[in-house]
């Protein structure tokens, strides 16, 4: 590898809007998220699916399908 074209990879704290801060290597002086895996809904469970109830029957009846179960 070349001498100086490489930049200086160093210790630094990610820091996230929730308050927490992970220790991580980066070539970036600072780094700040607005989310990460303490605060992200689908790594603490509370995950929020969105109600697509009617979409099936809706394009079941579209193409005068039967539906199983309706």
């Amino acid at each position: 590898m070349k001498e100086g074209i490489h930049p200086k990879y160093q210790d630094v704290m990610v820091h996230c809007s929730c308050g927490t801060e992970i220790k991580t290597r980066s070539t970036s002086v600072k780094l700040h998220v607005d989310i990460c895996s303490q605060c992200h809904p689908f790594f603490t469970g509370t995950m929020k699916f969105v109600d697509s109830a009617g979409r099936v029957e809706k394009f079941a009846k579209k193409y005068n399908w039967k539906v199983k179960g309706a």
